[in-house]
């Protein structure tokens, strides 16, 4: 089962790791400046939010519902 808390934490970790500010993440993906909120208070984002966080941090959608451990997109 994929929790929105875990979601948040791999993105904030991987987001650290690349030295990528969470604001200008969300601002430049075109999200609310909430998304990262909701995501800790368990309310689950949209497939297709999701998906442009994973491409603006180039990693897979499956690393930050935490199905693998490693990062790379399938390509």
């Amino acid at each position: 089962m994929y929790t929105s808390h875990k979601i948040a934490e791999n993105i904030k970790f991987i987001a650290k790791q690349k030295k990528v500010i969470l604001k200008n993440m969300l601002i430049e993906c075109g999200l609310n400046s909430n998304t990262m909120s909701q995501l800790h208070h368990r309310q689950m984002i949209g497939a297709d939010r999701l998906a442009k966080i994973a491409d603006y941090l180039d990693v897979s959608v499956d690393y930050l519902l935490g199905r693998t451990d490693k990062p790379e997109v399938n390509k």
